[in-house]
């Protein structure tokens, strides 16, 4: 989701939302190896069990990794001035706190960026003038290596589901129109949350959603936050790492397999003690696409889930919404029981 510009910096967590006590750390949380000749059935197992599994060996260089942190570190820790200047987001640029228009807010600060190094706003071009050319090629550099991961996982799901031609998945995000975009996520420590912690309460830092596009891909440093719901409806904790990737099914893609493989809700907690750094790159098709499922998957008798709709329709109705709304729900269809 986009998250859009408040002015202020965050320096009170008393106005902020906070949810139930924490959850449990979840350690069952399927492990990918890119190189492993089963990988493609293991991925959709995976996305239909949890809509998230972890990618290793995934060949994106740890220093595209640890250089694209320092640098948006040293962009998060300038004067509050400053990095006002690259916002409010249009909807590219810098914004903190508010999160869409519907008043949904969260202990975080973040740069939204378009995923195509050929597309630069104005907002992002004030980015990477207070940053100069080490950011902007640090940025380009670790988009190239996740798409190109991004591009191999999307294959790999498709021959696991058996899907012709295996590039239908992958082909929407390498078009020169994908509606791609890249963000990088700030949860500075929050000391106050101990204290909600104590009380069973937890301070929210991005609160529960699905991401709207066809797959995210996830890596933060080594600080934990991130929760996921399973089909019971329990939240558990992932644990963080550093060195890896994690990969979440988007309602896109949930609509493209006819609810096969689902998108996961998830949210992120402030940590107490300290700063959360994550980089999103959120994989998404063409404005002008058709979202319908994928002819090569459905049955002869089988029908529709979902009604037919272009992702700009369902970005434009999804960015409208509050972030727990289930927004898929608008597009499915009434089955006859016939």
């Amino acid at each position: 989701m986009v998250v859009q510009s408040q002015s202020g910096t965050l320096t009170h967590c008393s106005s902020i939302k906070t949810c139930n006590k924490a959850a449990a750390v979840f350690t069952s949380i399927p492990v990918i190896n890119l190189g492993d000749p089963e990988s493609k059935s293991l991925m959709v197992k995976a996305c239909e069990e949890y809509g998230l599994f972890k990618v290793v060996n995934h060949r994106v260089p740890m220093e595209f990794i640890t250089r694209l942190e320092s640098e948006a570190l040293g962009f998060f820790n300038l004067p509050q001035s400053e990095k006002d200047r690259a916002g409010p987001p249009d909807p590219f640029g810098y914004g903190s706190k508010r999160i869409g228009t519907n008043g949904d807010v969260g202990w975080i600060e973040y740069l939204l960026l378009n995923a195509n190094p050929q597309v630069l706003s104005l907002k992002t071009l004030t980015v990477f003038r207070q940053n100069p050319e080490i950011f902007r090629s640090a940025v380009n550099d670790y988009i190239q290596a996740v798409k190109t991961m991004a591009y191999e996982v999307l294959e790999l799901i498709a021959d696991g589901l058996k899907i012709e031609p295996r590039d239908a998945l992958s082909k929407l995000l390498r078009d020169e129109n994908s509606d791609s975009c890249f963000r990088l996520n700030h949860y500075p420590p929050c000391p106050e949350s101990e204290a909600l912690s104590l009380s069973g309460r937890n301070l929210v830092g991005f609160g529960e959603h699905t991401d709207p596009q066809i797959i995210s891909v996830l890596r933060s440093n080594n600080t934990s936050g991130l929760q996921i719901c399973l089909k019971d409806g329990t939240w558990v904790s992932v644990p963080s790492d550093e060195t890896s990737f994690f990969i979440n099914v988007g309602d896109a893609l949930q609509v493209m397999t006819n609810g096969r493989l689902k998108s996961v809700r998830h949210r992120v907690l402030a940590n107490t003690q300290k700063s959360r750094v994550s980089m999103i790159y959120f994989g998404g098709p063409p404005l002008s696409q058709k979202i319908v499922p994928l002819t090569s998957l459905m049955g002869k008798q089988e029908e529709s889930l979902y009604n037919e709709f272009t992702w700009s329709e369902y970005k434009t109705s999804a960015y409208k919404s509050r972030l727990a709304d289930y927004r898929l729900g608008l597009f499915e269809k009434t089955l006859s029981t016939n």
